[in-house]
């Protein structure tokens, strides 16, 4: 019963840190960011992004959703550039839930038992990035970026890029 316990308590523990993504942000503390009003994507740079051209088109439709949310308009000649790019890690945890005792009964002898059990999971953790470029200038001036577990399941890839997309530019613009 312990062991059953143990196992489900792991099991919550990894499905709930799974559904989180940690975000850190970068930005120019002289910029204005009230001034920025439309937006653009560097499709050179989203090219070079490796990933499937299936992400690629989540990703952007999610950023879109967002910054239109956020009161951008999309332009031909905008304000901001927008570009992304990805990393991918493959984790290999490895669980070692091993116990033993050792005891002496009657009719059974004594010695040390060992009921070792091992679990082994794979997993993927994801990194996007999303630079914001001033379209004047060329520099980038803000840059927000999201770690967390991908899957490979495609009912659930546009939930988790729009968790992705969402929790990173939830954090622009800064408070400043």
């Amino acid at each position: 019963m312990k062991n059953k316990f143990t196992s489900l308590l792991l099991l919550f523990l990894l499905t709930s840190s799974c559904q989180s993504v940690k975000v850190a942000v970068d930005y120019d503390k002289s910029v204005s960011f009230e001034t920025y009003k439309t937006y653009g994507f560097l499709k050179k740079g989203i090219d070079r992004a490796q990933i499937n051209d299936l992400d690629k088109r989540r990703i952007l439709r999610s950023i879109e959703k967002t910054l239109l949310e956020k009161g951008f308009a999309k332009s031909d000649n905008p304000d901001v550039i927008v570009n992304f790019f990805t990393k991918e890690n493959q984790e290999i945890n490895i669980f070692n839930n091993s116990f033993g005792n050792f005891g002496y009964g009657m009719g059974w002898g004594w010695g040390f038992y060992n009921g070792a059990r091992t679990t082994v999971t794979n997993s993927t953790k994801g990194v996007l990035y999303i630079d914001l470029i001033d379209n004047k200038t060329k520099q980038l001036f803000w840059q927000g970026i999201g770690k967390g577990y991908l899957t490979t399941d495609v009912e659930q890839k546009d939930k988790v890029i729009d968790d992705f997309v969402s929790s990173i530019l939830a954090k622009y613009p800064p408070k400043i």
